[in-house]
């Protein structure tokens, strides 16, 4: 039988930051230990205006190759997840296999999710590798909200980081009475997905495509209730109603995997949760059922948010700070914009590999 796991995990942050004392000179009334306090976050990975979504996405996946972790001949399916691709057209999937070098046999698409699209990602590599559509595949995510933001925005700056992450998902063969992520041989869920489009505009850049095209209306910066200036080319995010949305549907979501794990007198060593701010992630913690603070990772302080990087980037760190292991079953979750959420169980292989950040 047929199952798929992940292999190995690098990322890429550009060497552009943005700091706190940068912020503080910028927002009124704001300091650099408020900042941290509120949002836990001390500094931001910021693109330059020249890299792009696809540019970080390309340097983590050559970051795994350069480990050793996969010769880029054997890759016969790429994904690459970003919500700032280079082009409307044509896919960013496609140029990125050219760039990286990959076999003209292997497919390629985009998928457009953000804070859940992580473990979206998952799911669909799961599905090709499990169903012989592929054997090994790259799962490459990429984002740069920065260039989507005002710089004046107090709301959404604070929070957001650029980065960029490869995942290499391999097949494997077991027993099919293996078939069973509590089992030890299949590392790569149980999966639950969820969407509530009535929520849409929560998190959205409004103009700039089809369904609003961008004109001098749409360039004209406007505050609004929330201390936050932008255009509707321009990030606009509802904090209080995401944060809402989170606390709603996070806690229930972990508590039925913490049931699923112990119906089978197992536990789940370690939580990566979408790294959305250190205030939210604290009150999910404490929803959730009190998680143990030794078992939920949070890397948010250096690393931000950079969306649909931020659990693949949290993972490597994690393996670093030892909180998630070889053999290991951890639970990744991931939710925000769409609004979308999604979870999944993975039990990491003992020989699975991942490439450091620096600290």
């Amino acid at each position: 039988m047929k199952i798929a796991r992940i292999r190995s995990i690098a990322a890429y942050l550009p060497e552009g930051r943005s700091d706190n004392k940068e912020l503080a000179q910028i927002f009124s009334n704001w300091t650099e230990e408020k900042i941290k306090r509120k949002i836990g976050i001390e500094t931001r990975p910021i693109a330059s205006a020249s890299e792009t979504a696809l540019d970080l996405g390309a340097r983590a996946a050559e970051r795994l190759f350069e480990a050793g972790a996969v010769d880029r001949r054997e890759i016969d399916f790429l994904v690459f997840c970003t919500q700032s691709p280079d082009y409307f057209l044509p896919s960013s999937a496609c140029v990125l296999q050219n760039r990286l070098g990959l076999d003209v046999r292997c497919g390629a698409f985009d998928i457009n999710l953000g804070c859940s699209g992580y473990v979206y990602g998952l799911g669909i590599c799961k599905g090709l590798i499990e169903s012989g559509l592929a054997s090994k595949v790259l799962f490459v995510t990429g984002e740069t909200y920065s260039k989507y933001i005002n710089p004046k925005d107090r709301v959404t700056r604070p929070l957001f980081g650029d980065g960029g992450s490869a995942t290499l998902l391999e097949c494997v063969e077991v027993e099919a009475t293996s078939n069973d992520v509590f089992g030890g041989e299949a590392t790569l869920g149980p999966f639950e997905f969820g969407t509530d489009g009535s929520g849409a505009n929560m998190l959205i850049v409004e103009a700039g495509a089809a369904r609003l095209p961008k004109s001098p209306e749409t360039a004209i910066e406007r505050s609004d209730s929330q201390a936050g200036l932008r255009s509707q080319e321009q990030l606009y995010m509802n904090g209080a109603g995401i944060f809402t949305f989170s606390i709603d549907v996070v806690p229930p979501l972990v508590k039925r995997f913490k049931k699923l794990a112990a119906n089978r007198g197992l536990e789940i060593d370690a939580y990566v949760f979408h790294q959305a701010n250190k205030f939210m992630l604290d009150r999910l913690r404490e929803e959730c059922g009190d998680l143990d603070p030794a078992k939920f990772f949070n890397n948010i302080a250096t690393r931000a948010n950079t969306v649909s990087s931020s659990v693949p980037i949290a993972i490597i760190d994690a393996v670093r700070d030892g909180v998630v292991r070889p053999g290991a079953l951890a639970l990744l979750v991931g939710f925000g914009v769409g609004l979308s959420w999604g979870a999944a169980l993975v039990r990491f292989p003992d020989n699975f590999q991942v490439v450091p950040l620096e600290p």
